[in-house]
């Protein structure tokens, strides 16, 4: 532990990266260059953090979910088992992105089911909830409650 972190020696903290305290790290993870992490969040075994990812407090990313660049997770954000988040639209592996990611951005207090995916481009609202499996392809309302491919709004949560 060091300054109230703990980062399990399996894991990889880039140079460059802030991590708030109280903030665990556990096996297999890497974070990468230039991410910011708020206080007391929990990484689960085998998650990516990419370079310049902006994460706040109190969030929980479970197994095996990667954070790439362009994905912003405001505080109190639930990231389930194996979520998915892209960050181009049109990938190509000829083809390079030079940098140009298009912007994610998962509100305050949102939770996101196992194996969901997140196509790039979007914003899950504040306290939204994402059914697991669910693939969202356009913007989730605040308190909305979204499910099957492609997520539809299916009910709503409450404060």
């Amino acid at each position: 532990m060091v300054d109230d972190v703990f980062i399990h020696e399996s894991s990889y903290v880039d140079e460059g990266v802030t991590l708030g305290k109280g903030t665990k790290v556990w096996h297999f993870c890497h974070i990468q260059k230039g991410a910011i992490l708020g206080e007391n969040c929990s990484l689960g075994q085998n998650v990516n953090i990419g370079p310049q990812v902006k994460i706040g407090n109190g969030v929980r990313i479970q197994n095996n979910v990667s954070v790439y660049e362009g994905v912003e997770i405001e505080d109190n954000v639930f990231l389930g088992p194996s979520c998915v988040f892209t960050n181009v639209l049109m990938p190509r592996a000829d083809k390079s992105v030079n940098g140009h990611y298009d912007r994610t951005l998962v509100k305050e207090g949102a939770s996101l089911g196992a194996n969901c995916t997140i196509v790039c481009g979007h914003t899950i609202g504040r306290r939204a909830l994402v059914a697991a499996g669910a693939v969202v392809t356009k913007d989730v309302p605040d308190y909305a409650i979204v499910a099957g491919v492609p997520a539809r709004v299916i009910g709503k949560t409450e404060e």
